[in-house]
């Protein structure tokens, strides 16, 4: 009888990357659009308003954004030349390891599987013995960030960073997650067309 072993690791808010996991980080852009003329921006509020993910976390993703903007030189304005907007997506993911040894149990090696969001542990995931295959289950969440022309009204860059969830209790390390976490996506912008110009 094959036997089914699960690791759930409830998660509380979005954007809380496990230590190992990495972030896989992608990025678009209009290659008609001037880059160069972008100096201030806005948040855009009706975007932003419909991410569904806790107000402290939208919180904590707008003051990383302003950072990360403030560092390449952009101002915050009434009349900005760039809107910004974000929007998030979560989805289940689900392992299936087959394995033909184990060592087992709660609190054994078990754990350890490499998936498509980097390595993952954690207690109660055990190999069994006698072959059966192993079964985890985690969230993996994404982090769109959008920079719309005002002038234009057409979205002109898209940042987007995917990882694996987990949670932490631990307010500081929340933070320090949430500001690598969109550090990483905003290091896409300015697109790099613009320095073989």
């Amino acid at each position: 009888m094959n036997t089914f072993k699960l690791l759930a690791l409830p998660v509380l808010a979005l954007f809380f990357l496990s230590s190992c996991s990495s972030v896989r980080v992608l990025s678009d852009y209009d290659q008609k659009a001037d880059f160069n003329g972008y100096k201030s921006y806005a948040f855009y509020k009706t975007g932003i308003d419909k991410a569904q993910i806790s107000d402290l976390d939208k919180k904590r993703i707008l003051r990383a954004i302003e950072t990360e903007m403030a560092s390449r030189g952009f101002v915050k304005s009434e009349s900005p030349d760039l809107l910004v907007s974000i929007f998030t997506k979560e989805q289940e993911r689900v392992d299936v390891y087959n394995n033909n040894f184990g060592w087992g149990g709660w609190g054994g090696f078990g754990g350890w599987g490499w998936g498509w969001g980097g390595l993952g542990w954690g207690p109660g995931l055990g190999w069994g013995w006698g072959g059966g295959p192993a079964v985890s289950t985690s969230t993996e969440g994404s982090l769109y960030i959008d920079l719309i022309d005002t002038k234009s009204k057409e979205l002109v860059w898209q940042g987007k960073g995917e990882g694996t969830l987990a949670n932490t209790k631990n307010i500081r390390k929340k933070e320090e997650r949430i500001q690598q976490f969109v550090a990483q996506i905003l290091e896409q912008y300015p697109p790099d067309a613009l320095v073989s110009k």
